[in-house]
């Protein structure tokens, strides 16, 4: 597990020589807010797909930074893009535009096979993007009847994740996020998507007002990896076209290749065929530059927002667009879509296939897996993983999460196969063996 790796210079550059994990992990703790706990390593360099700690050791990057790192790390013609968009023109206010920004955006309407007068604007994450569509959705409820006493209802699914700024929260299902920040913006309720009817009570209750929209992911990533229910999709894009609302497909996770395509919703299992009226991405989109954008598809919904009713700093600036750029064509010269579907059918098959007790099946699509256990002991999975050299996540009890770079290949996918073959019998705590 371990490689030799020369710490010392990138310690020096960061304000110390210390190359002890345990170190950095205490100044870390004395310097940074605990909102996500105790680091599980400190990592300092990343190669391709592995990453190595302060200690020397090396890991097979099976998260990418949660769905984030497509092209694994240090890639060599998304840095060069980087430094030379940097080199040359590094951020402009949002009074001008740049060459990298408008095509970017051109780029994005033509993945997304985008109708004329479709339009995008640019974020810096996936919980600004959700913002941005919680925005469109507002507007459109003003338009359906909607009013600051009483907004047009936004329809959201139980098990789905929009982020943690407060518009994305609101449409975030798990209550212990929600309830620390209370009262959330008004105007949302939540669906089973495993349940029909639910779906047809929400639209059908003219009583609480119109539907503005409906927002889904079409595979729940922070639930454990779900994909949403056989016809759940088309069934929303049917009852929302009947109404005027709209259709938000959350692709923040998804997006980008993640899934084997552009865009999972893309996928007749996932999508149906479906045209939604809005599309949000951020996570591979810059292979790891932070960079997310909201795709509005035609012109009623892309002229929802007007001057000054939305905007932001950083967005869109020509260093993120050209990380984007590059990410988007290397994706493309190198094949990656294809590989993808490969390598994530060698994870699927053989980890579903590996005879472990411990392995119930394996969810999702692509590259964006979950690992059903038969016992609730993810975390322990995890930390075992991270052991042996593999970096995994724990995304619920029973699911392990595999979001690893779109540049895997089937070697290091059937490491990853064996893993999970040779997992120990592992029980959740208190419980006998």
């Amino acid at each position: 597990m371990s490689d030799d790796v020369d710490v010392t210079t990138q310690m020096a550059l960061v304000g110390g020589d210390e190359s002890s994990a345990a170190r950095w992990t205490e100044r870390y703790s004395g310097a940074l807010m605990n909102t996500f706990g105790t680091p599980q390593r400190v990592l300092v360099r990343g190669e391709g797909a592995y990453v190595w700690d302060a200690d020397g050791n090396r890991y097979l990057d099976m998260l990418a930074g949660i769905a984030v790192n497509a092209l694994g790390h240090g890639h060599a013609t998304l840095t060069a893009a980087v430094g030379a968009q940097l080199g040359t023109l590094g951020h402009v206010s949002n009074f001008f535009a740049t060459p990298t920004q408008v095509a970017l955006a051109e780029r994005l309407l033509d993945l997304a096979s985008a109708p004329d007068g479709s339009r995008v604007f640019f974020t810096n994450s996936g919980s600004e993007a959700n913002e941005a569509a919680f925005k469109l959705a507002r507007r459109a409820g003003s338009q359906l009847g909607g009013t600051a006493g009483r907004p047009a209802r936004i329809i959201a699914l139980d098990g789905g994740f929009h982020g943690r700024t407060m518009g994305a929260l609101a449409m975030t299902s798990r209550a212990a996020y929600r309830e620390p920040f209370e009262p959330m913006p008004g105007g949302v309720e939540f669906v089973d998507p495993s349940d029909p009817a639910s779906l047809e009570r929400a639209f059908a209750d003219d009583d609480r007002g119109p539907v503005a929209a409906l927002v889904a992911e079409p595979i729940q990533g922070e639930a454990g990896v779900r994909p949403l229910p056989a016809g759940f999709l088309a069934r929303a894009r049917e009852l929302t076209a009947a109404c005027g609302a709209l259709l938000i497909i959350d692709e923040v996770q998804t997006g980008i290749g993640r899934t084997g395509s552009w865009f999972a919703h893309h996928q007749s299992a996932l999508g149906e065929g479906v045209v939604p009226d809005v599309v949000t991405v951020a996570k591979g989109l810059g292979g790891g530059f932070p960079v997310g954008a909201v795709i509005a598809y035609g012109e009623r919904v892309a002229t929802l927002l007007g001057p000054g009713q939305h905007g932001t700093t950083f967005g869109g600036n020509p260093v993120a667009a050209a990380a984007a750029l590059a990410t988007i064509a290397v994706i493309e010269r190198d094949g990656l879509l294809d590989n993808v579907r490969v390598v994530g059918g060698v994870l699927r098959d053989g980890i579903s296939g590996c005879g472990n007790p411990l392995v119930a099946d394996v969810r999702g699509a692509g590259l964006l897996l979950g690992v059903r256990l038969t016992r609730p002991v993810a975390a322990q999975v995890a930390a075992y993983a991270l052991e042996e050299g593999f970096i995994v996540n724990a995304v619920a009890p029973d699911t392990v999460r595999l979001a690893p770079p779109l540049i895997l290949t089937s070697d290091q996918a059937r490491s990853v196969v064996d893993l999970f073959s040779n997992l120990p019998d592992l029980r959740p705590p208190g419980e006998d063996s």
